[in-house]
């Protein structure tokens, strides 16, 4: 006996990875100054505990690798808005080892 694969299922299946082995998102790198906003983002985030898209680690300087974020008030290299549903990527908070896995 057959089972009907939800369309829903196979778009998942089929959808490629939100973080590009170049650690970018739609052509943002993850990585640098970053500000946070409440409306018109670059990145909508959804922080978890397990199964991240990339693991950030909050620096105060120096945010010149890979998932190294410093937090900043003005002149961004990106925005980004936490969400708790429908995110672009998905973020876990580390204190070493940023990056994408």
């Amino acid at each position: 006996m057959l089972l009907a694969a939800s369309p829903l299922i196979l778009a998942a299946l089929a959808a490629s990875p939100a973080v590009g082995p170049d650690c970018s998102f739609d052509g943002i790198p993850l990585q640098g100054r970053v500000q946070v906003v409440t409306s018109f983002p670059d990145i909508k985030v959804q922080l978890v505990t397990s199964f991240p898209d990339i693991r950030v680690q909050q620096v105060t300087s120096f945010p010149n690798a890979c998932g190294r974020w410093q937090f900043v008030e003005s002149f961004p290299d990106f925005t980004v808005q936490f969400v708790t549903s429908f995110p672009d990527i998905r973020v876990e908070y580390v204190t070493s080892f940023p990056g994408v896995r």
